[in-house]
């Protein structure tokens, strides 16, 4: 089967490298892609926001299954396009993908569905804002209704920056803040049946000890050892299935990877987001941990035969990430700075811990900065606290002028916390 991946950053890195070992899979293209991607896929030119200009690729180079990546892509459409000739798509349409699209519309699903999740207010008006800051008061939880490419949520004890945010958005949702950890849950669906991945948690703050802005993801880590072991369970039961039964009652079923952003709260499970595609940084570890050969599950989502496929099969391994960001990420990111230390990780860390690349792209022999969030450097081991070692140790040969990385990734969890 020859797969078209669309999408560049380490998300797809990430489910191009899984692709490229599966047998199934005859040939494996990406476009964009990005420097460390050509390394296991053929990279293809393309628009990813034009779904006639995706089409026309894919019915080019044969496809016989197409992923979309990103969100943008999908809440425009992209996946309508490509099915509309004829070829499978993994990712929900447009309508389904509002689910990440539109908080509000999100909320509305959670609501109809009896799905568990923040109290919340959409707000347009500045008076609006006010009457919901007022209601809830801090910590305070804005989020922008649309697509923010993982910088649209402010949390935050000052009024005065939770106005500020809310009043730069057209529309956003106010609501209560989630008291607990954080955890993500992905699921694979193909309208009807959902099955369930491996938990993850990620770490959205920049800095150490959860301090610093709001990013698009700093590191993660699989399993999380200090969970209810029932938790998969419960979120199958209480979210997951209801959400894909509610979509599919609307005439909007969803097919693709359903994303549940969780807080485990004192007053149990809530939701804290919905997302319609494989989050990053939590794809490198969950994908890291999965034995069964992709590329047969996603088809089967895409045609609507998932009940087919068999149960997945999980390694004992954990797995743990650790992003490296450019130069003042997530403010203004410097770009063009060279890589430095790609191939000693190749030769004196594979395969346990290897390099995933985000925002990289190639300058004659060189690999350089193109991004904020510019690596992920992943590693497994026989538990958390030795792929931590191996994954930090990877880290340590990456040379990035002004780069910056957290040291705190899964530490707590890999001591017992």
């Amino acid at each position: 089967m020859k797969v078209l991946v669309i999408g560049g950053g380490a998300r797809e890195h990430a489910l191009c490298r899984s692709l490229s070992l599966d047998p199934d899979v005859s040939a494996l293209y990406c476009a964009p892609g990005n420097a460390g991607i050509a390394e296991v896929a053929e990279l293809r030119p393309v628009d990813a926001l034009d779904g006639d200009a995706v089409a026309a690729l894919a019915t080019e180079l044969g496809a016989g299954l197409v992923i979309v990546g990103p969100e943008a892509p999908l809440v425009a459409g992209v996946g309508d396009a490509v099915r509309a000739a004829g070829i499978p798509v993994f990712g929900p349409s447009a309508e389904a993908a509002q689910l990440e699209g539109s908080k509000a519309f999100a909320k509305d699903v959670m609501a109809a569905a009896g799905v568990p999740t923040a109290r919340s207010y959409v707000c347009t008006t500045p008076e609006e804002v006010d009457a919901a800051l007022d209601a809830f008061g801090a910590p305070y939880v804005v989020k922008d209704d649309g697509l923010a490419a993982g910088k649209g949520v402010v949390v935050t004890e000052d009024r005065a920056a939770a106005r500020a945010h809310a009043l730069g958005c057209d529309r956003v949702v106010i609501e209560e803040y989630l008291d607990g950890p954080e955890v993500s849950l992905f699921a694979i669906t193909d309208g009807v049946t959902v099955v369930p991945l491996q938990p993850a948690q990620d770490f959205k703050r920049a800095l150490d000890g959860d301090e610093g802005p709001n990013t698009g993801g700093m590191g993660a880590y699989s399993p999380l050892p200090w969970a209810d072991p029932k938790l998969v369970d419960e979120v199958m039961e209480l979210v997951l299935q209801p959400t894909v039964d509610e979509l599919r009652r609307r005439g909007t079923p969803f097919s693709g990877l359903l994303y549940a952003g969780l807080a485990i709260t004192s007053r149990g499970t809530r939701v804290i987001e919905f997302n319609a595609r494989f989050g990053d940084p939590e794809t490198q570890v969950v994908l890291a941990r999965l034995r069964t050969p992709l590329a047969s599950v996603l088809l089967n989502a895409a045609n609507g035969t998932l009940d087919a496929e068999p149960a997945l099969v999980w390694r004992e391994d954990a797995a743990v990430t650790v992003v490296i960001a450019s130069h003042n990420y997530p403010e203004t990111p410097r770009t063009g700075d060279p890589i430095e230390g790609l191939a000693e990780v190749a030769a004196e860390d594979a395969p346990d811990a290897y390099v995933l690349h985000a925002g990289t792209r190639r300058e004659g022999d060189a690999v350089v900065s193109a991004g904020g969030r510019v690596l992920s450097v992943t590693a497994t081991g026989s538990d958390l606290a030795q792929a931590r070692a191996k994954a930090y140790k990877a880290v340590a040969r990456i040379r990035l002028d002004g780069s910056q990385h957290r040291t705190d990734i899964a530490a707590k969890a890999a001591e017992g916390r």
